[in-house]
């Protein structure tokens, strides 16, 4: 037998498949989809069995002659041949070295990409494929642990039916996980316990990982023990036995232990807890509940690998020097969710302090990333991320060169609206670094079937039309910004406090009297909904040249974030100048201005149920987040108001004071006039009239 490097090796008809006789769950589920994405491309499903003799592929644990690294997830190919009989050898040093090995396979042989279920990839059907008979040897990743947060889940929960999600929901999430190279997951936020997504992670061979509001993966105190007062320094026994029981339940998985502490619901713990009121105290209980679980894992647990998120509150006062941890965790910095390795905004608190380590900080480092977030203020749930590709890259960049390695965990939504940044985060964490150019051409050639350069230009062109709300280059809006400061404003408005400013909306105006606040809100998204607008029109132009597949894949992956955008910018910029006219009593107007802000809006929610096609369908159903179906009713709410300021009791007068032909005005007898408009038709007929005039 010998390596035969100057042949092609074709794989068609039906391909015989040895595998070990005994196949651990993780490379079991790879198996399977070696066998669809073959049976998928080459139209037969291949043989599998135990005999090497008369195999095309084999799959086993790497030998001394393969040469196979020794390290975790190492693995080779390797060609032979006999005579006129070759074959390819996967060869790895550990289960998830033979799931990357085979995978490898499908992406490199059949071009099935990591994200074609998410992205609706098209797959073309072939007799036979051509293999280049060249072994290969898998680098290692730049990231030691490289994974998904599955958070703002609520789409994947909305999807199906079944409550938790079910197998069905969760299988193709892991999948494009581990076609990514990824390895680890925190699948979901603080699910039912009976949910499938923890033991489905483990057996397709991921690290489980935890939510920094979820240390070591234990059950929320207050849901243990509703009505008792979630206080360490009042309850230790109580936390303690959580943490117990959850190291009980995992300890013979793949875990990277979260330590943590913070106040139940994601918040800092002495927001219920006035007592600890200086940053000396907060970080002595924090440090003690670390070192305390750390302890109690290390009792039950032989090496285990521990992680501590300097997050939020926890990263200042770690800066600060508050915060002792043991010397083996893993230190994981966090970006603002915006992209930007600074401390996260709180409310109206923006203090941005650098959240990377520097040279006084020894030990393992890594990030928590966010390309999709949740703020109730201006963040990304439904769309892309809103930055460009050259910024991200720089961020990442910067994290590596700080030392930060070791862990990278990306807040990934939901997959399907954020495909094309959550592959360019794997590209890094495999790679090192990218050309963002040359990774967006390999992107969009992998995923469209033609007029490549113009689709590319559409993603390049995206950060470009997003508004810029600050002074900071993360300062973009995403779509959240639309609807969150929109509601606020309709609350403040109709609640009668129009005489003092929200000061939830400091963050985003600074402190102007409301009318200005407003009024700094209506200047960006006039703008904003012109360059969403244009950057539209480019869209469905190309979308005119394009096959139905990329023409579908263009409008659910461009358009649909682009109409959520533009939709969202008009609909606050019209509910902003709303808000002058009424101020300036001009009610009717008012009344037609809050018109068109929901008809705008409605065009978001239209987006949502247009996406909602093929296997699609409800995708979007549970949008509570974003909930651009609230905001349609907020607005909605606001026009019956301002229709009650001169047109009840009878919502006739406006009817007769503007659309009357003056000739009907003053004979018209009332008993045959009695059916007022609705609120669609009035304002409709009265935008025509106001604009004529």
């Amino acid at each position: 037998m010998e390596q035969n490097n100057s042949v092609m090796m074709k794989l068609g008809g039906t391909v015989r498949i040895c595998a070990p006789h005994t196949l651990s769950s993780p490379v079991r589920h790879a198996l399977d989809m070696l066998i669809r994405d073959m049976n998928t491309v080459l139209g037969h499903e291949p043989l599998t069995g135990n005999d090497p003799g008369a195999a095309d592929i084999i799959i086993r644990y790497a030998e001394e002659e393969d040469n196979c690294e020794a390290r975790p997830e190492a693995f080779v190919l390797r060609f032979r041949a006999d005579g006129n009989r070759v074959w390819l050898t996967v060869a790895a040093s550990d289960d998830l070295g033979l799931v990357y090995g085979i995978l490898h396979i499908s992406r490199a042989y059949l071009g099935i990409q990591p994200f074609w279920f998410w992205a609706d990839q098209t797959v073309p059907a072939r007799s036979f494929v051509e293999v280049p008979c060249e072994d290969y040897e898998a680098p290692a990743p730049k990231v030691r642990f490289r994974g998904w947060f599955v958070n703002d889940e609520v789409c994947l929960i909305g999807w199906k039916e079944p409550y938790p999600p079910s197998r069905e929901v969760w299988l193709p999430v892991f999948e494009a996980l581990l076609r990514s190279g990824g390895n680890m997951v925190i699948p979901g936020t603080d699910l039912p316990k009976t949910g499938v997504h923890l033991a489905l992670a483990a057996e397709m061979g991921l690290w489980i990982t935890h939510h920094h509001a979820e240390p070591l993966g234990a059950e929320m105190f207050l849901r243990a023990y509703p009505g008792k007062r979630a206080s360490y320094k009042d309850e230790p026994e109580l936390f303690e036995r959580l943490w117990r029981e959850a190291i009980e339940k995992q300890r013979y998985h793949k875990v990277l232990w979260v330590l943590s502490f913070r106040g139940q619901g994601d918040k800092p713990f002495w927001e219920n807890d006035p007592s600890f009121d200086t940053p000396e105290k907060r970080g002595a209980m924090i440090s003690r509940v670390i070192r305390r679980q750390y302890d109690m894992i290390a009792e039950k647990v032989e090496k285990p690998v521990c992680c501590v998120a300097l997050y939020g509150e926890i990263s200042e006062l770690y800066k600060g020097g508050h915060i002792d941890l043991p010397p083996d965790v893993i230190q994981i910095w966090a970006d603002n969710g915006y992209g930007k390795m600074v401390s996260r905004r709180h409310g109206n608190l923006n203090l941005r302090i650098p959240a990377l380590p520097d040279n006084r900080v020894s030990g393992k480092h890594g990030i928590y990333y966010h390309v999709t977030f949740h703020d109730l203020q201006a963040s990304n749930h439904l769309t892309m991320f809103q930055g460009p590709a050259g910024f991200l890259r720089q961020e990442l960049q910067s994290a590596f060169d700080a030392g930060a390695t070791e862990y990278l965990l990306v807040n990934s939504g939901n997959i399907r609206p954020h495909v094309y940044t959550l592959d360019l985060v794997q590209t890094m964490w495999n790679e090192g670094g990218l050309d963002p150019d040359k990774h967006l051409r390999q992107f969009v050639e992998s995923y469209y079937g033609g007029h490549h350069e113009e689709i590319a230009e559409l993603y390049r062109s995206y950060a470009d039309a997003s508004i810029p709300y600050g002074p900071h280059t993360d300062d973009l809006a995403g779509e959240e910004f639309y609807h969150h400061p929109a509601r606020r404003i309709i609350g403040h408005w109709l609640q009668g406090k129009m005489g003092s400013p929200d000061e939830g909306l400091f963050w985003a105006t600074g402190k102007l009297p409301f009318l200005e606040q407003v009024r700094w809100f209506e200047e960006r998204c006039a703008a904003g909904q012109k360059a969403w607008a244009d950057w539209l029109t480019h869209c469905e132009k190309l979308m005119d040249r394009l096959a139905e597949d990329d023409k579908r894949r263009v409008a659910d992956h461009l358009r649909f974030h682009g109409v959520l955008h533009q939709s969202g910018a008009e609909g606050f910029m019209w509910l902003c100048r709303s808000f002058a006219a009424y101020c300036g009593q001009l009610y009717p107007q008012a009344f037609v201005l809050a018109s068109q802000s929901m008809w705008a809006y409605s065009r978001g929610l239209q987006a949502l149920r247009d996406a909602e096609h093929g296997k699609w369908e409800r995708f979007y159903s549970a949008d509570w987040l974003t909930n651009i179906e609230s905001t349609v009713s907020n607005v909605d709410t606001l026009r019956r108001f301002l229709r009650m300021h001169g047109d009840s009791p009878d919502f006739f007068l406006w009817y007769k004071e503007y659309l009357m032909p003056e000739t009907e005005k003053y004979i018209y007898l009332e008993n045959t006039h009695r059916n007022p408009l609705s609120d669609d038709e009035l304002a409709a007929r009265l935008k025509d009239c106001f604009k004529s005039g």
